[in-house]
């Protein structure tokens, strides 16, 4: 990929004429836009009956495009298998938990793990690799197409013998699985592998959290190994790097599959009003693949849409508003779905930058405004890189497993994680969020809230961090569950967490509904979800209970640990006066931690902070509408302008955005 800042489109050549290829690709350099996605659906264009494939149309496409300056991001196929592979052929198709097998349309319909859809995808990903794979305008591949979007775990034929295997090969002998499951409760105990189910519907009550978590993490684990297949495939006959468009909403673990990727992109249709939704994007991709800039593969230039639902109008000026964010955060691309409306299909009412009919649409405009701020914005990004945060949170698809087993009182980690991540964006301190197999190394504060399993591995990096002065605040809702999903018996969140944290944990119950309040640096609120209530060992408590069943225990507890701190958070704080709590108790510990990455904003405007050689950028967004303000340090200069700012208020109109650099030698 070149050295630049890629504005794209999602393009699909196979369901329109050439003439009209002609207009699309002058009004994409008339509109800006420098790489075009492709593909992702065109497995019956490329191949309509069996072994008959032929790539000659794409190979024009790709041509032309290079031909125009426009480079060429180019998918497989393997979400949309054709027909002849569905018709007639049911143990083919992805079953679902309730016995209902899929049949063909839509997507994403076959089982990815039959052999059968396995050699026919092989098959097409290489042929397609060989065949475009050195064309001087391909400049990345994507695999497939929101993998597990529409779809999670298959329960097929195939599917129960892989089921089988996996677990043999993960537990040695079915009685190591017993003991690990706990199976003798209910009288589930099992006698081999092949007895073991998959947790359909077709049971009265529900099926054990070991089985129902452990099926989650195979099916995760297949799809990274379908994925795996065709990246290996593609890269024996293509230079070019390989991603996949993922999300946090998938059915996925994301850490697993982009660890053999090249570069992490994600799609996202957040509304306007759940913009944070939007940001949080920005800083947990940012860390997925941490050496390459990460891609927005595909977001809406005005509204989103299918037959059965439309969301909401973006307001004009917040397109421009999320692509400065996404660039200035570490975006390398920011791209639609999808450059021209289809006229067909389920999808006919989503927005794209033109109607059918070949007009510009009512995004277009809004466009033309991220294609003006990319042109700006593209010198002084190249020369700077996005800072790493000094405050990390671990997001973890795993975590979401586990709150899908057992979500309490309908709990979502992306939601608790959000919500979280919230509180750090009010309080303007720069925030990574990252994978559970992250370097920890820079991060002052550094948090592991809603973990119901804390890995050995995970507590060691974070304990060394602490070592080197960092503070950790472990939970709320961490570590009550072993790997298997049961409950530790040597501690109610395992010993080995709690001799370092220097608690005895006395208690575990669902707090909300129950009176509790807590008091905690000098901030009363109520205490909710499932709570951890602690006895100080060698700890100190920070935070205690001051009405409900455990009054006068502690839910916050802090204990030093080599030059940093283990902080224990046993509930989260609730309502309006929770959230107060929370954010003081993060600016608490930020300074004891020394965190300096910290701006002034008003609510709704961010900064992204990031370096070139002898100063720093801030890149100020608003993201409200409302117009905002950030308070500068220093006197500085406007990087786009050169213009002097001086020390204090700078104030942004609604969706405006300023550069502001400041020399680091001018830092006292």
């Amino acid at each position: 990929m070149g050295r630049k800042l890629y504005h794209g489109v999602s393009w699909y050549p196979e369901l329109w004429g050439r003439e009209i290829w002609e207009q699309d690709i002058a009004m994409m350099k008339k509109t800006g836009i420098n790489v075009v996605r492709m593909g992702e659906f065109a497995w019956s264009v490329f191949e309509p009956e069996e072994d008959k494939i032929d790539f000659s149309l794409y190979i024009e496409a790709v041509n032309l495009l290079h031909a125009h300056d426009i480079d060429t991001v180019m998918c497989t196929p393997t979400a949309t298998p054709p027909v002849w592979i569905s018709h007639g052929h049911p143990e083919r198709m992805h079953q679902e938990p309730d016995g209902r097998v899929m049949g063909h349309g839509s997507r994403q319909h076959a089982c990815t793990n039959h052999p059968y859809f396995r050699e026919r995808s092989a098959k097409i990903v290489e042929a397609q690799a060989q065949a475009l794979g050195r064309l001087p305008g391909v400049i990345a591949w994507q695999i497939d197409n929101e993998f597990k979007s529409h779809v999670a775990e298959c329960f097929c034929g195939t599917c129960r013998g892989l089921w089988h295997t996996w677990l043999e090969q993960r537990y040695g002998t079915i009685g190591r699985l017993n003991v690990a499951w706990g199976t003798a409760v209910w009288s589930q105990t099992y006698q081999t592998f092949e007895q073991i189910p998959q947790p359909s519907t077709a049971v009265p009550f529900f099926h054990s959290s070991s089985l129902t978590t452990m099926h989650q993490l195979f099916s995760m684990e297949l799809i990274a190994e379908f994925s795996e297949m065709q990246a290996d495939l593609i890269r024996k006959h293509s230079p070019q790097p390989i991603t996949h468009n993922s999300s946090v909403a998938f059915h996925l673990d994301n850490e697993r599959l982009f660890g053999k990727l090249d570069f992490a992109a994600y799609d996202t249709y957040a509304s306007f009003p759940n913009r944070n939704a939007y940001l949080i994007n920005c800083d947990l991709w940012r860390n997925v693949k941490k050496d390459r800039g990460f891609w927005v593969m595909e977001t809406s230039p005005g509204h989103g849409g299918s037959l059965r639902g439309q969301p909401q109008l973006h307001p004009d000026g917040y397109l421009k508003a999320e692509a400065v964010a996404a660039y200035a955060l570490g975006a390398e691309a920011f791209c639609y779905w999808l450059w021209r409306q289809q006229r067909s299909g389920c999808e006919q009412p989503h927005g794209a930058i033109l109607s059918a009919w070949g007009k510009p649409s009512i995004g277009y405009r809004n466009v033309l405004e991220v294609e003006d701020a990319r042109r700006i914005l593209e010198p002084v990004l190249l020369d700077t890189r996005p800072l790493q945060a000094e405050v990390g949170v671990t997001y973890s698809d795993r975590a979401k497993v586990f709150l899908r087993t057992e979500p309490h009182r309908n709990l979502q980690h992306r939601s608790l994680i959000t919500h979280y991540y919230e509180q750090l964006l009010d309080l303007g301190l720069h925030r990574d969020l990252v994978p559970e197999g992250a370097d920890l190394d820079g991060y002052r504060l550094y948090a592991t809230p809603f973990l119901p399993y804390l890995s050995r591995e995970l507590t060691d990096k974070a304990v060394a961090a602490v070592e080197k002065g960092a503070v950790w605040i472990v939970g709320p809702l961490t570590g009550g569950r072993t790997q298997e999903h049961t409950i530790p018996t040597d501690a109610a969140l395992g010993r080995y967490l709690e001799e370092l944290a220097g608690v005895e944990t006395l208690y575990t119950y669902p707090m909300d509904g129950s009176g509790t309040t807590g008091t905690a640096l000098g901030i009363t609120a109520p205490l909710s979800l499932w709570s951890a209530v602690f006895r100080p060992v060698s700890a100190k408590a920070i935070g205690l209970i001051d009405q409900g069943p455990s009054q006068g225990e502690a839910f916050l507890t802090e204990r030093p640990v080599g030059r940093g701190k283990i902080v224990m958070l046993g509930s989260l704080p609730a309502g309006e006066e929770g959230e107060s709590m929370l954010r003081r108790i993060l600016l608490h510990y930020a300074g004891q931690a020394g965190v300096t990455l910290r701006t002034d904003v008003s609510p709704g405007t961010i900064v992204a902070p990031r370096e070139g050689v002898g100063y720093r950028l801030w890149v100020a967004v608003n993201m409200d509408g409302q117009g905002g303000s950030v308070t500068v340090p220093q006197d500085c200069r406007d990087a786009l302008t050169g213009e002097a700012i001086a020390a204090g208020r700078l104030f942004l109109p609604p969706f405006g955005y300023r550069v502001i650099r400041m020399e680091l030698a001018a830092e006292s």
